[in-house]
């Protein structure tokens, strides 16, 4: 064998290992770390704006837009600098992971659409009652007595 198939060999075998998970830390430039008053202005700054995407985030939960997709983006900016955040954000989606396997189960899936339908059936057969019981008025033809 020559060099030059070694040196594929070897780049088939690291693309079929397993992707690892980067190391905790800091992700600023090596040059800001370097300087310890540049490296806390710099978290502060990394905090700050992380900080607005978060509230931006929480603003928005009850108002329409996606506000658990800000926070999290919110979490993934703290995540390039704090170790604290790259935990919580590393477990966030490792619970999605699970749920998301979980809901693609054919047995859950099959379970889910079955309550689905028998929901669908008594909220059906709700209004159909109240209908012939109290029939179908439009709420601009109401008369006040």
């Amino acid at each position: 064998m020559n060099t030059r198939s070694d040196e594929r060999g070897e780049a088939a075998v690291a693309a079929e290992e397993p992707k690892t998970e980067r190391g905790l830390g800091s992700r600023a430039p090596e040059f800001i770390k370097a300087r310890r008053a540049l490296h806390l202005s710099w978290q502060v700054g990394v905090f700050v704006i992380g900080l607005a995407v978060v509230a931006g985030g929480v603003l928005l939960l009850p108002l329409p837009g996606p506000g658990w997709l800000v926070i999290f983006a919110g979490m993934a900016i703290w995540a390039t600098e704090f170790v604290w955040a790259q935990l919580v954000l590393r477990w966030t989606k490792r619970k999605v992971t699970e749920a998301t396997h979980r809901a693609l189960d054919p047995r859950v899936r099959r379970r889910n659409l079955l309550l689905t339908t028998v929901g669908v059936a008594i909220a059906a057969a709700l209004v159909g009652v109240y209908v012939w019981k109290f029939g179908f008025v439009t709420p601009w033809n109401i008369r006040e007595e």
